[in-house]
This record gives C-alpha cells, structure tokens and sequence, in this order.
C-alpha cells in the first residue's frame, strides 16, 4: 500500500528525463519528452498531447502529476492491475491508463 506522499507514477529529478514509459496491461509505449506538447486537465482527469500519441490518465489527486508533466520528470506511468483499479488509498491514484494515437489529419 502507497503512502500519501507516494505518487503511483515515477518521477527523476536528480537527472534529465529523456523519455516518458506508459505500460498498459497489454501493451509499452515510450514517448520522447522532445514530442511533448502540453498538459491539462483536473485532480480527476490528465491529458497529455504529444505529436503522435495523447495520454488520457484518469483517477484521483492528479494534480501533482500535472506538475510533473509540466517539469518534464515522469519517467513511468503504469496502469493498474484490475484488483489495484478498487484499492483505497490516501494519495493520488491512477484508475485508468490510455494511449490514443494520434492520426494525421488529411485534406480534401
């Protein structure tokens, strides 16, 4: 069980981050923080656009984790195991993790 300083995401920031690891049950992404766009979003709800992919992470006490987009300083963002999606805990919690790919908007 995480404490409630414990962020359910990693975080360097004792050297530069060079990329960002999204693992989902299924299937790894890493994303180049050079692709970063920008992130918004709520304590509930965090997105963050890069060129080719968006990640959707939703859960709750996101807020810290929109200022470690804003540094730069994720290194990993994990989705949950089904059994870990409904475990309380007092700190920030991801329940759903999802990578959309981006797709090139053709013209007409």
């Amino acid at each position: 069980m995480a404490s409630a300083d414990e962020k359910p995401w990693g975080v360097d920031t004792a050297s530069r981050v060079y990329g960002l690891q999204v693992i989902l049950l299924k299937r790894v992404y890493v994303l180049p923080w050079t692709q970063f766009l920008y992130a918004e979003g709520t304590s509930e709800e965090v997105q963050a656009f890069f060129s080719t992919h968006d990640v959707v992470v939703k859960g709750s006490g996101l807020d810290s984790l929109l200022a470690d987009f804003a540094s730069q300083q994720i290194t990993v963002l994990k989705e949950p195991a089904r059994v870990d999606k409904f475990a309380s805990s007092a700190g920030p919690r991801i329940s759903e993790l999802e990578v959309r790919r981006v797709e090139p908007e053709t013209s007409e």
